[in-house]
């Protein structure tokens, strides 16, 4: 008896269902990309051939990310792809994953730089602390063709993909990468920016084990970990980040909603800025600070 021949249509329905059995968020979607990663098409083909039977070893090698995916890891881990500023970005282990919260970052640093998305930008200077996947620094450097961008990361292997996403979007001769623990990558360089923005780990050290396991188990912690009270890097980089700002420069830092107010004691208290304020995301969390350094 020949082996049943699954078609596109039963084995996303089928796997759906299983995915939704094992506690996976969004079962549906995951089965879709999950197939579609793994036939190296895009989502519409799938819905187009439904009724298209698979192979034995499309079906294997299927099953096989499916139980990655059951064991927890993240979608974006085994496709290797994640979706920023509508852009593409390679992700790995070594990486953390780009959130949408984050887009927040490029929008108000477009706003303040009085850029609109896909206009030449001025000659500003922008610097991306611990850049991680290059997200935010490529998102930038695409939208401000004026803009000269800098990218540091603690992590060597993070840079590497930083700079692959870099060259994949074209970009790669314009953004500098530096190695090294946040300004710490510049030792003692006399260099000002008009803009430092930076998604730093802000997870208090007691709450990491209470992560989704997907996040805890995957993703690095020294992207994630912010020290006892998550504060460590945001307090940091407030105190150090007056030093590299220009005169009237910007300070831009995503954090978690409860770290906000702490966040701003500390501006006030610094003395080198004026005017900071925060900014919700779409969910109506407050999540990125804005601080201007002081003129003269």
């Amino acid at each position: 008896m020949n082996p049943k021949k699954w078609t596109i249509g039963e084995l996303l329905r089928v796997t759906a269902e299983y995915l939704e059995a094992k506690g996976i968020e969004s079962p549906r979607l995951s089965s879709e990309i999950l197939l579609a990663h793994n036939l190296g098409v895009d989502r519409i083909h799938l819905f187009l051939n439904f009724d298209k039977p698979l192979d034995e070893e499309e079906i294997t090698r299927y099953r096989t990310l499916v139980r990655r995916r059951v064991k927890g890891e993240p979608i974006q881990y085994i496709t290797g792809r994640q979706d920023f500023w509508s852009m593409e970005f390679i992700v790995g282990p070594g990486v953390l994953i780009p959130r949408p919260e984050s887009e927040l970052l490029v929008e108000t640093a477009l706003s303040l730089l009085g850029k609109r998305p896909g206009t030449p930008g001025e000659s500003a200077t922008i610097l991306d602390l611990g850049t991680g996947s290059g997200a935010l620094a490529v998102a930038l450097a695409r939208e401000l063709e004026g803009a000269e961008i800098w990218a540091t990361d603690i992590s060597g292997p993070a840079l590497e993909v930083a700079r692959e996403n870099a060259r994949r979007h074209g970009l790669e001769g314009r953004i500098h990468f530096r190695e090294g623990d946040l300004f710490g990558a510049f030792g003692k360089e006399d260099i000002e920016f008009h803009v430092v923005l930076s998604n730093p780990p802000y997870i208090p050290s007691g709450t990491f084990t209470s992560l989704q396991p997907e996040i805890r188990d995957h993703e690095p912690r020294v992207a994630l970990d912010g020290g006892p009270d998550g504060m460590d890097c945001i307090e940091r980089i407030i105190r150090e980040g007056a030093g590299f700002l220009k005169s009237g420069g910007w300070l831009l830092l995503e954090m978690g909603p409860g770290q906000m107010s702490r966040a701003r004691q500390l501006v006030q208290a610094n003395g080198h800025y004026r005017d900071n304020r925060a900014v919700k995301d779409y969910s109506h969390q407050f999540r990125v600070l804005i601080a201007k350094k002081k003129s003269g």
